[in-house]
């Protein structure tokens, strides 16, 4: 590490760098568990080129006790702080942040916690009860302790972006909340801490997560294309049926699609996606799907099938021991 980089430890060390180092421009937070990989080495870029050389990046290094559920990986979660330390470095931070767990909660688990209200209760909330509330709760400690200018975090976890996204607003916290889009492997399986679990069969399976999200984004745009087609063409039915007693099915199945093609297609992008989670359960390791999700990104409700607009799909599922999410931001009415 360079002589500029610094490992924090205590709170007491932190005011001080942020006393004497940070006021030179603005204040970046990237907030991690550790083990990082690439996709938190984008947040720090992102956060660099947001504040400029003048400003300070600094990366917090803290698994969270509180966002750990019963029979979850708690133990058995990452611990990679010298290689954290480099990469963040690489990355172009200024210092990372790494308290224990007694630095965080110095009177133990706190009696007082972020709820994360009914937004919190759904998908992962629902699958993993009482995680928001103790995602928010550390997010709520470490924007106080770190107090930036504006926090990065990555999109792939959507529904914990959204929440700390609504914790800012309904809570006046001063700091900026950015996203940052998801990383991919070569391949399209989403970064994750927890892809070293993946045995190679584990991981063959896992990639059905993405193929389903990218089916489902190929088929909202096929039908953006079919409506665009049917705005300029004469599409009627009775084309269609001339077409089939002509002998020609393709043509006419086109021009089926053609006449048929309106607003709307949520139901349809959200079968395109579950056809390719349906295949990789029945292989061999199996995907065990959680949930697959068509949200609405202000508060993670199911869209319906006429919906327009931002919409996010979202999957869980578990190959093996190991759970992974990913999850698509997607425009339904945009044109083709």
């Amino acid at each position: 590490m360079s002589p500029e980089f610094e490992l924090i430890d205590t709170r007491d060390e932190l005011d001080h760098v942020l006393e004497h180092f940070a006021p030179r421009g603005r204040t970046a937070v990237v907030m991690t568990m550790g083990a990082l990989h690439e996709g938190h080495a984008a947040l720090v870029r992102a956060a660099r080129a947001h504040v400029g050389r003048k400003g300070y990046v600094l990366v917090t290094v803290f698994v969270n006790p509180l966002q750990f559920g019963a029979g979850e990986d708690l133990d058995r979660y990452p611990r990679t702080l010298e290689a954290d330390l480099k990469t963040a470095e690489r990355a172009g931070a200024d210092a990372v942040f790494a308290p224990s767990v007694a630095e965080v909660y110095p009177g133990g688990e706190p009696q007082v916690r972020i709820s994360a209200g009914p937004m919190g209760e759904r998908l992962e909330g629902a699958s993993r009860p009482g995680h928001f509330d103790g995602m928010l709760t550390v997010v709520a400690k470490l924007l106080h302790l770190t107090r930036p200018d504006v926090a990065f975090f990555g999109q792939k976890d959507a529904q914990q972006l959204a929440l700390i996204r609504r914790m800012a607003r309904d809570l006046n916290f001063p700091a900026e909340i950015v996203g940052v889009p998801t990383v991919r492997e070569p391949d399209g399986l989403a970064l994750s801490s927890r892809n070293r679990y993946l045995s190679p069969g584990e991981r063959r399976t896992a990639l059905a997560l993405s193929a389903a999200l990218f089916a489902a984004r190929d088929r909202l745009a096929a039908q953006a294309a079919l409506r665009a087609r049917a705005a300029t063409l004469p599409a009627s039915e009775s084309r269609a049926e001339a077409l089939s007693k002509l002998g020609e099915s393709r043509a006419a199945a086109d021009a089926h699609a053609v006449a048929a093609a309106g607003p709307g297609g949520a139901d349809a992008v959200r079968a395109a996606a579950r056809a390719v989670l349906d295949e990789a359960a029945k292989r061999n390791p199996p995907l065990a799907l959680d949930y697959l999700a068509l949200v609405d990104p202000a508060d993670f409700t199911e869209v319906p099938d006429d919906h327009t607009g931002e919409a996010i799909l979202a999957v869980a599922a578990k190959v093996g021991t190991t759970r992974l999410i990913d999850n698509l931001p997607l425009t339904f009415g945009a044109p083709a």
